[in-house]
């Protein structure tokens, strides 16, 4: 239970990301630029390891730290009260007895039943993990593209601690020339995760990966069976080839983060926000598949070659026509 409060010393206060704000819908973003005075709080990498351990491959130990490998750069919003914008504090208050608790206080629960509980202890958890010592040990190399992306959980670059890199330097070598991926466990925040060992681009790096009873089935999520015209088909393979690139991440930028920062700039110097225009919303139902893949396939070859294709000329001539004067005739 949480009350809401101003006062003692031993609140927390709680911050809300602008992904997470009803306003909002879209929960993930790229780090597009950011300009004026007011710049995001990011959640950078410390220089200190979040995780420390052993990387064991047979009888070769070696002695790693593992780095967090993401960034934040959304901004973070933070509760306030309407009338005079002070921060919202949360208190961690006993259900029972109304009053707040402090941290030494509080213990972890399993609650079995509705209202009943067993206490979790350090020692529960410690029990409960099969592998005492903190290690990745590799139990087996798989072919990077036999994992499911649905598999992949969180990014962690792997460096080697003290007297380990020699060691660390070979085995991230013999990885990137077998195209494989080495598949262990690590203990990590009083959880077992399954991680995926990989080299990439000069580095090792982690990633958590996901059990198989956490991916969800995925047979009640496929598509109803329809029949497919070998000429729609074709329509839609060179659709696609007409948008083929090579994956270049930096090309794609959070455009709602980009317009927030605008409008948090703009009011820190009481002015209006110079934001770009969103975009026309596209009709959901669509009437004749053929029609729509032809005017998409000319409009994007028509794009490559310079030009506006069909539909934009269309487009554009509509709305000449909807902004010309009438015409007055004597």
């Amino acid at each position: 239970m949480a009350r809401e409060s101003r006062g003692t010393a031993h609140h927390r206060s709680v911050e809300a990301s602008a992904s997470d704000s009803p306003s909002t819908g879209r929960s993930r973003g790229g780090a597009g630029s950011r300009s004026g005075s007011v710049a995001p709080r990011r959640a950078m990498a410390s220089t200190r390891p979040i995780w420390k351990g052993n990387l064991v491959l047979g009888l070769v130990t070696i002695p790693i730290e593992l780095h967090t490998a993401v960034r934040s750069h959304r901004p973070r919003l933070r509760l306030l009260h309407a009338s005079d914008k002070s921060p919202i504090l949360f208190e961690r208050v006993c259900e029972r007895e109304g009053r707040p608790v402090a941290w030494k206080d509080l213990v972890k629960g399993f609650e079995y039943e509705k209202g009943k509980f067993v206490v979790v202890t350090p020692d529960d958890f410690r029990a409960a993990s099969i592998e005492r010592s903190k290690s990745i040990d590799i139990v087996d190399f798989v072919k990077a593209s036999e994992i499911d992306v649905r598999y992949f959980e969180t990014p962690y670059y792997v460096l080697p601690a003290e007297g380990g890199e020699r060691a660390h330097a070979l085995l991230g070598k013999a990885i990137a020339s077998s195209g494989r991926v080495g598949i262990g466990k690590i203990v990590f925040r009083d959880a077992q995760h399954l991680a995926a060992v990989t080299a990439f681009d000069g580095a090792m790096v982690v990633n958590l990966l996901r059990f198989a009873d956490e991916v969800a089935d995925l047979e009640p999520f496929r598509a109803p069976a329809q029949e497919v015209r070998p000429k729609e088909l074709e329509l839609a393979e060179q659709l696609i080839e007409s948008l083929a690139d090579a994956w270049k991440p930096e090309k794609y930028a959070d455009e709602f983060q980009k317009n927030l920062m605008r409008i948090l700039d703009a009011k820190v110097k009481g002015r209006k926000p110079d934001l770009e225009a969103p975009e026309e919303p596209r009709e959901a139902h669509v009437v004749d598949l053929m029609d729509r893949l032809r005017r998409s396939l000319e409009g994007h070859r028509a794009e490559k070659k310079g030009r506006p294709g069909r539909a934009a000329r269309v487009t554009r001539a509509k709305s000449a026509k909807k902004r010309a004067p009438p015409r007055h005739v004597a």
